[in-house]
């Protein structure tokens, strides 16, 4: 394709378009004239392989929306007011029969899978755990069996479900400020669930709890690697079994603090697992009695009043 300008360095009206770049080049000096990007390629659209990068097909599916994001909505109550009095009356009454032709099960879904994403999003949990929470919820559902309970108490087990499956660290008291249920009834529909669907989720393990715990309370590397040298002394000595994790973990983290100078109160650390002072306490002592650490404790101390002195 040529065009009639002149080119504004040599004068030269042999100008050409390259279609790939979107650009008005100079035949005779090679200067760029214009720069137009327009894509004039061709819409394509199906299945890709990954080393195609012409490959456009939308937006992807997300298991996160009621419709996996394929559904177009006429818009909301406020923008349709925006309009003409014409217009706004035709497209309230389109929205009105979009939403008389859906289902109940798209209906639930369309609020349930906003309270997913809002809890989600609180707890700060990365895309494959709320994808894992979608695809529990999307079962449950059709199979009937969020009948007779509150969907915040399904869409938090579900939550819950998920994070267990990954080993992300979420306590039930955490998901229960989030998702504003008691944290009883979430894990009695949690139980439910698991037992419906057939799966088996390994209990959490202390060790999982740690690295979140020490982050959050500005501990150092050393102090985490002697809070789990601590649960798997307490491991052994079978003093983590029936007894929840997330104390467990407070518990050795705590201990670990404490001998490696970096005070903690119990109230801070009791605060960030989610537990009280006396869980804290109780396993603390469990700890240094069983593990022969009292004794280190107590050396810590008089060092430390000889320091003072």
């Amino acid at each position: 394709m040529t065009y009639v300008k002149k080119c504004p360095e040599c004068e030269s009206i042999n100008l050409v378009y390259d279609e790939q770049k979107g650009e008005i080049v100079c035949n005779d000096c090679g200067l760029v004239v214009e720069e137009k990007m327009v894509d004039t390629g061709q819409e394509l659209h199906g299945q890709f392989d990954k080393s195609d990068k012409k490959g456009r097909g939308g937006a992807p599916l997300s298991i996160q929306k009621f419709d996996k994001g394929l559904t177009t909505n006429i818009g909301e109550i406020s923008d349709i007011y925006r309009l003409e009095s014409g217009q706004t009356k035709k497209f309230l009454r389109l929205k009105t029969w979009q939403e008389r032709v859906s289902t109940s099960l798209e209906r639930n879904l369309r609020l349930a899978m906003a309270e997913l994403r809002r809890v989600a999003s609180f707890l700060n949990l990365p895309n494959v755990v709320k994808d894992e929470a979608s695809r529990i919820y999307n079962f449950v559902l059709q199979r009937g069996l969020v009948r007779g309970r509150s969907m915040e108490s399904v869409i938090a087990a579900c939550i819950y479900a998920a994070c267990r499956s990954y080993s992300i660290p979420r306590t039930l008291d955490e998901i229960a400020n989030a998702s504003d249920v008691e944290r009883k009834e979430i894990g009695r529909t949690y139980r439910f669930i698991m037992r419906k669907m057939g799966i088996k989720v390994k209990p959490s393990s202390p060790k999982d709890y740690i690295s979140r715990f020490a982050s959050i309370l500005h501990l150092s590397p050393k102090t985490q690697t002697l809070a789990i040298k601590i649960l798997k002394k307490a491991d052994i000595s079978e003093l983590t079994s029936g007894r929840g994790p997330a104390g467990i973990a407070a518990a050795a983290l705590y201990v670990s603090a404490l001998l490696n100078d970096e005070k903690k109160t119990q109230r801070e650390v009791a605060d960030v697992a989610g537990i009280t002072e006396v869980t804290i306490r109780n396993r603390y002592k469990e700890l240094i009695e069983r593990l022969g650490i009292e004794e280190k404790l107590k050396i810590k101390e008089v060092e430390e009043k000889n320091k003072k002195k």
